[in-house]
């Protein structure tokens, strides 16, 4: 019932403000497809299809001041964070009006500083000891903030993995390790390249407190982030949560993802997190058709007006290049 809901702080309206950002994601990047299908957009990209829940569960459940770490499957974390769709969409047209002013593209779009997303790397794995290092600092300089970081269940067979896991255990920094277990690592599926009983207790066996979450329900993660941050933050040391959930798509927008046997692919699509959300607010008569075809419009004029930005705004000056090279 929407009762245990608000135990959380989580009313009618905020599940709502929950259930527009998901859908946000979803036709933000089911636009971003068709724009790929169509030639408007070249170069790698990631989507975030079926993975809305852990984004916006975490990024609500944390403060604004803490930290995020992003991946090449950013774009969900960025909208999560309320970066905005057209400064998100922008980067991906490679335009100066974009998050990395058109230089980063897809795989680092999630960046902004003003939102506190500093890195998404493109490097499986490779955000761990970034993000471990960044808890460090923030440990050393007593803010009272959290370092988070996304990755897939493929980074869990990376060294990253292991030394920044018993980093954080041995320094007991503030950082949450947010594993988004999507059963595959590229085309391989965690069956075939990992043998223990979850990447949950692989985690604890470097000391790190670590839960098994439902991904697909966007309130589990809320919950969990919010345990999680609360242990951080107060010198519980990190915490480690393994999100179970499945990517709707291919590993990118090049991939038609033959590899996945067709019942596995039906079982986790009935598991559609934001279908799981309209069906609980539905029977909590917190939305109708009405409210929901008003969300969906809404979002979709939100994500017309970022393409109209992106195909507008003007690239880089190549003068300005020589501003951005350090080294």
């Amino acid at each position: 019932s929407i009762g245990e809901y608000e135990k959380l702080g989580l009313d009618g309206g905020y599940l709502l403000k929950m259930l527009r950002k998901m859908l946000l994601i979803r036709r933000f990047e089911e636009r971003v497809e068709k724009l790929f299908f169509e030639g408007k957009l070249i170069g790698p990209s990631h989507l975030y299809l079926g993975q809305e829940a852990i984004a916006v569960g975490v990024a609500e459940a944390l403060d604004r001041g803490d930290l995020l770490v992003s991946t090449y499957r950013g774009h969900g974390h960025a909208l999560a964070r309320d970066v905005p769709a057209k400064a998100l969409m922008a980067e991906l047209f490679g335009k100066v009006t974009g998050t990395c002013k058109g230089l980063g593209g897809s795989m680092h779009a999630a960046i902004s500083k003003d939102h506190n997303i500093p890195v998404a790397t493109a490097v499986v794995g490779s955000g761990i000891p970034i993000a471990t290092g960044i808890a460090l600092a923030l440990k050393q300089l007593k803010q009272n903030k959290v370092a988070a970081v996304f990755f897939g269940d493929g980074a869990a067979n990376t060294g990253a993995f292991g030394e920044g896991l018993n980093l954080a255990a041995v320094w007991k920094l503030p950082v949450i390790f947010i594993c988004e277990n999507n059963q595959y690592a590229e085309f391989t599926s965690l069956k075939r390249a990992f043998a223990g009983e979850s990447i949950a207790r692989r985690a604890e066996g470097y000391g790190v407190t670590a839960f098994q979450v439902n991904g697909n329900d966007v309130t589990a993660v809320f919950k969990a982030t919010k345990v999680a941050a609360n242990m951080a933050r107060n010198d519980g040391g990190p915490v480690f949560l393994e999100c179970l959930t499945y990517r709707m798509k291919g590993h990118g927008v090049y991939d038609t993802a033959w590899y996945r046997p067709k019942e596995e692919v039906e079982k986790w699509l009935r598991k559609d997190p934001i279908q799981g959300l309209i069906l609980k607010l539905r029977e909590n008569g917190v939305i109708d058709d009405e409210k929901l075809s008003e969300i969906e419009n809404n979002v979709r004029e939100e994500i017309e007006e970022a393409v109209n930005f992106a195909e507008n705004s003007p690239v880089l000056s190549f003068e300005e290049m020589f501003n951005l090279v350090y080294a």
